[in-house]
C-alpha cells in the first residue's frame, strides 16, 4: 500500500499548491468568483463536468449499477441530461447577464425584492449539497488511511477548504482540471476494464445474473421520472451550475463546451453502472450496495492503479464539495449577508481587495460549518432529498419563467418561491421525504400560483424589462476595465438606470 499512499498524499500536495497558485491569480471579485469569465472550452468543459460528478455519481453510481445492473445508468444519465438541456438552450443567456448568482438573475428580470427569499432557499442547497459531498470523505479515507469517520471527513474537508479560500474560483477550476484527468484515466480507462475483465466479461456477467440486470428499464420508470425531476431540472437551476457558466469567455464556450460536458457524463454513467454490475458477479451478497466501489477497488486492483483510482474517487468527491462550498458562500455573502446589511454593489465603497477577502472569510467561515454538520449528519440521501425537492419546487419555476415568459411578474415569483417550498416540506411530511409526490405536486403548486399571480397583477416596469432585455443581448454588463460587473440593485425600476 505504500505506493498507492504516496498517490493519494502526492493528490492532495497538488491539490494545495494549485490553492497557493490560484490566491496569487484571484485579485478581483470576478477573478475570485468566476475566474474573471475568460474560460476557454478545454477548460470550462473540465470544470463544468467535474462539478456534477461527484461522489454520488461515482460512488452512489457504482452502487445503483451493483443494485439494479445497466439502469443503474439512469441517476447520472438525467445530470448528463439536465446539463445538455442547460448548455443548448439557456447557457448563452445566462452567461450574457454578467451576474454573480441565480437570484441577481432573479433581481435583474423582475426588478429587485425577489432575492433575498430566494437566496435562501439557494443557499440552504449549495450548504446541504457541500456537506453530503464532504461526508463521503469517510468511505474514501475509510479505504486508504483505516481512519475514522470524523478524522476522515476533517482532512478531507480542510484540503478542499483551505484551496478554495485561497484563490477561489481559480484554485477549483485548476483543481477540477486535474481532478477531471484523474478520474478519466481512473474510473474510465483502469476501473472498468479491469473490473469487467475480473468478472469474467461482459457474456459472462450475462450468465451469472439475472436478465432484468440487463434491461435499460430495470430500475423502473418511476425512479426514472424521480430522477429527471430531482436531477434534470435541478442541473438548469443550481447555483453551483450556474456560476461555472459565468466562467465561460463567451456564447459558444457556454452552449459546445457544457453540451460536451453533458456527453461526457452520459458515458460516465453507463461506466459506473457497468462496475457496478461486474461487482455484482464479485461479489453477490454485499448488503450495502455503496459498499461495491470501495471493495473492488480495494480487492481487485494491483498496486498503484489502486491508489489512482482511489484518487479518482476523491477528487469526484473533491469537484463536487469545492463548487458547493464556493457557491454556498456567494450566495450567503451576495444575496443574503449584503442585503441585510442594506448594501449592493452600488453603494459599496470596498476595493478589489476588500471583496476578495469579504468572499474569502465567507468561504472559511461556510468551510467550517459544512465540516461540522457533516461530522453530525448520519443519512446523506435524505438531506440531499430534502434540498433538490426545495430547490426544484421552490425556484424552477420563477427561474425559467423569468427567462421564457415576458408576462412573468415579482408578485408570481415570490408567490412561486413561498407556495412551491412550503407544499414541499409539507408534502415531504405526509408522503416521505425519498417519495415522487412532494417534488411533482410542489412543482405544479409553484407553477399555477405564479402563472395566476402574474397574470392578476401589473406587468413587470417597462424599464425593468429593458434593462433585462439589454442584458439578455450582452450589452449593458460589461465594465470598464478593472471594475466588477454590477448586479441590479433591489429597487432599480427608474428609467435613468437603464444602461447608456
Amino acid at each position: 500500500m505504500a505506493v498507492d499512499y504516496a498517490v493519494i498524499v502526492v493528490y492532495l500536495a497538488a491539490m494545495l499548491g494549485m490553492g497557493w497558485w490560484g490566491m496569487r491569480r484571484a485579485r478581483s471579485k470576478s477573478e475570485f468568483l468566476v475566474a474573471g469569465r475568460r474560460l476557454g472550452p478545454w477548460m470550462y468543459s473540465g470544470t463544468i463536468a467535474a462539478i456534477v460528478l461527484g461522489g454520488a455519481s461515482t460512488i452512489g453510481g457504482v452502487g445503483l449499477g451493483y443494485k439494479h445492473g445497466l439502469s443503474g445508468a439512469w441517476m447520472v444519465f438525467t445530470i448528463g441530461l439536465g446539463l445538455l438541456a442547460l448548455s443548448v438552450f439557456f447557457s448563452a443567456r445566462i452567461a450574457r447577464l454578467k451576474v454573480y448568482t441565480v437570484s441577481e438573475m432573479l433581481d435583474l428580470r423582475y426588478g429587485g425584492r425577489a432575492g433575498v427569499i430566494s437566496g435562501v432557499v439557494m443557499w440552504a442547497y449549495t450548504l446541504m449539497l457541500a456537506v453530503t459531498s464532504t461526508i463521503a470523505y469517510a468511505t474514501i479515507f475509510d479505504v486508504i488511511f483505516d481512519l475514522n469517520r470524523t478524522l476522515s471527513i476533517i482532512l478531507g474537508g480542510a484540503v478542499v477548504v483551505a484551496y478554495s479560500t485561497l484563490g477561489g474560483m481559480w484554485s477549483i477550476t485548476l483543481t477540477d482540471m486535474v481532478q477531471f484527468v484523474v478520474k478519466t484515466v481512473g474510473i474510465l480507462l483502469l476501473l472498468l476494464p479491469i473490473a469487467v475483465v475480473k468478472a469474467g466479461g461482459f457474456s459472462e456477467m450475462r450468465a451469472e445474473l439475472p436478465a432484468e440486470y440487463f434491461a435499460p428499464l430495470g430500475i423502473g420508470g418511476e425512479t426514472i421520472f424521480t430522477y429527471v425531476l430531482i436531477y434534470t431540472f435541478g442541473m438548469l437551476i443550481g447555483q453551483d451550475i450556474w456560476q461555472r457558466v459565468f466562467t465561460a469567455r463567451g456564447d459558444k464556450v457556454a452552449r459546445w463546451g457544457g453540451a460536451a460536458a453533458g456527453t461526457y457524463c452520459l458515458v460516465y454513467a453507463i461506466a459506473g453502472a457497468m462496475i457496478g454490475t461486474a461487482a455484482k458477479v464479485l461479489y453477490p451478497d454485499l448488503d450495502n450496495p455503496d459498499d461495491a466501489f470501495a471493495l473492488i477497488v480495494r480487492d481487485e486492483l494491483p498496486m498503484g492503479v489502486r491508489g489512482l483510482v482511489l484518487a479518482a474517487a476523491l477528487a469526484a468527491v473533491m469537484s463536487t464539495s469545492s463548487g458547493a462550498l464556493i457557491a454556498c458562500a456567494t450566495v450567503a455573502n451576495n444575496d443574503i449577508w449584503s442585503r441585510l446589511r442594506g448594501l449592493t454593489s452600488r453603494d459599496a465603497p470596498a476595493a478589489d481587495h476588500d471583496e476578495v477577502r469579504g468572499n474569502r472569510v465567507f468561504i472559511l467561515v461556510m468551510g467550517v460549518a459544512v465540516i461540522a454538520i457533516a461530522i453530525a449528519l448520519n443519512d446523506v440521501v435524505e438531506a440531499l432529498t430534502v434540498a433538490y425537492n426545495l430547490l426544484v419546487g421552490g425556484l424552477l419555476v420563477p427561474i425559467l419563467g423569468g427567462l421564457l415568459w415576458k408576462r412573468g411578474t415579482v408578485q408570481g415569483a415570490l408567490a412561486a418561491v413561498a407556495v412551491g417550498g412550503a407544499a414541499v416540506i409539507g408534502l415531504m411530511a405526509g408522503y416521505g421525504i425519498l417519495a415522487t409526490e412532494p417534488v411533482m405536486y410542489g412543482l405544479l403548486a409553484s407553477l399555477a400560483v405564479y402563472v395566476a399571480v402574474s397574470l392578476l397583477t401589473e406587468p413587470t416596469d417597462a424599464a425593468v424589462l429593458a434593462r433585462w432585455r439589454e442584458r439578455l443581448a450582452g450589452r449593458g454588463g460589461e465594465e470598464p476595465e478593472g471594475e466588477e460587473p454590477r448586479a441590479v440593485p433591489p429597487a432599480a425600476v427608474a428609467p435613468n438606470h437603464l444602461p447608456d
